[in-house]
């Protein structure tokens, strides 16, 4: 499965690993209109880069 080999990320990792909240990681994919790659239940789960995309726009 892909994020078993790391490919794929929730919010919350992004969070923990950008160290900053929940919240604001939400938000920022919401803005950049961010789209899941999978969804298992309530669970989305985005693909690698997004972590880049949402550290662009959350961190100078």
């Amino acid at each position: 499965m892909a994020e078993a080999n790391g490919e794929l990320v929730t919010a919350a990792s992004i969070a923990k690993e950008l160290e900053i909240s929940d919240t604001r990681v939400k938000k920022a994919i919401k803005e950049l209109g961010l789209e899941p790659a999978v969804k298992k239940g309530v669970c989305s789960y985005y693909a690698r880069d997004a972590v880049g995309r949402v550290k662009g726009k959350l961190l100078p």
